[in-house]
């Protein structure tokens, strides 16, 4: 119960990756705020919500459009109003619908749609997290702790996947950032950066091509899955990892490392 009486938002927590760390962060005693734009579940199954209250958790969905200020601020507010205090902003939703595109191919509606979520979501869930936490009672020496989701995308260039790659390596930086000008404040920032992980998710991301490619590049006898990024968020998100500051967690198998 590494989370017990902690309170948690988890954006993108319908399915896939965000879905497993609110399962997680649940069984381990948060309360937890799924934060998504819609409850279904991408890979098929009850929503997450649902599943959480089955496993004897506590857990709830709030409608959150990650790309919109009032929205996000609003599910802050909403947390904090439910259960008193928010510690733990994980930021996880990212777009749904990408094809990867070279820079010359890539327009300006999938630019801006990709920064939107991948990026500006992210600001907006570390400002609207860390003006709650920064006012609040401390636990220990930490008021709040945010993780959020780069990739090892945003640390490699990958071929022809230009707006992706810029909205994570993004996500790097902005965790580094926020970290360092509010570690003084007992907020702590870091970030995982997963590597080819199997969601649920279709079209280019399980084509033959790119999970072959994927498996050639991966030390580790298996490709990821959403589990193995909730242990890590589980890691990040406890008291173990305080002293953990501004860093980039990869969760790749050994891909960065080889």
């Amino acid at each position: 119960m590494r989370l017990e009486d902690r309170v948690a938002i988890v954006t993108g927590a319908s399915s896939g990756i965000g879905r497993a760390i609110a399962r997680r962060f649940a069984a381990e005693g948060a309360a937890v705020i799924i934060a998504d734009i819609d409850t279904a579940p991408r890979e098929g199954g009850p929503p997450t919500a649902e599943v959480i209250a089955g496993e004897g958790g506590m857990a709830e969905f709030v409608p959150c459009d990650v790309s919109q200020w009032e929205s996000v601020a609003a599910c802050v507010v909403h947390a904090v109003a439910r259960h008193g205090r928010l510690d733990i902003m994980v930021n996880n939703a990212m777009t749904g619908r990408y094809t990867p595109k070279p820079l010359l191919e890539t327009s300006e509606e999938q630019w801006c749609g990709t920064l939107d979520v991948n990026l500006t979501g992210v600001f907006f869930g570390c400002k609207a997290a860390v003006a709650q936490m920064i006012g609040q009672e401390p636990r220990g020496e930490v008021r709040g702790r945010l993780v959020n989701l780069s990739s090892q995308l945003g640390i490699l260039a990958a071929r022809g996947n230009l707006s992706y790659g810029v909205s994570k390596a993004g996500v790097d930086y902005l965790t580094r950032q926020v970290a360092t000008d509010y570690a003084k404040d007992g907020i702590v920032c870091n970030a995982i950066a997963p590597g080819k992980m199997l969601t649920g998710k279709t079209g280019h991301a399980i084509h033959p091509d790119v999970i072959a490619f994927s498996r050639s590049r991966t030390p580790w006898p298996r490709l990821g899955t959403p589990e193995d990024v909730a242990g890590a968020a589980l890691f990040l998100a406890s008291d173990e990892a305080t002293f953990i500051q501004g860093a980039t967690l990869a969760v790749d198998g050994g891909w960065l490392a080889s």
